[in-house]
């Protein structure tokens, strides 16, 4: 017999969609999304003391401003939750 033909039926998947992560815990959303916000603060202050310090502007400060400005943003994807809510014009 091959697995083609083999009898019973197949156990469901107790994973979450792909796109259901998070979108049913708007508790889980607001947590992740505002720990991220403020771990991107944290950053972009801690770039920013260096510079008000009178430091030199290096490539490194230069990252970690980038780096805090995408952390921000992810954090504000999470809250916002924009899959989904556009809709498709016929």
């Amino acid at each position: 017999m091959s697995e083609a033909e083999a009898p019973g039926p197949t156990a469901p998947s107790a994973a979450p969609a792909p796109g259901q992560l998070l979108g049913g815990c708007w508790s889980c959303r607001i947590l992740s999304g505002g720990a991220l916000l403020l771990s991107g603060a944290y950053v972009f202050n801690e770039a920013r003391k260096v510079m008000r310090r009178g430091g030199p502007t290096s490539m490194g400060t230069v990252a970690q401003i980038t780096f805090a400005a995408s952390i921000a943003a992810w954090g504000l994807v999470l809250l916002t939750d924009p899959v989904g809510k556009s809709q498709r014009k016929t």
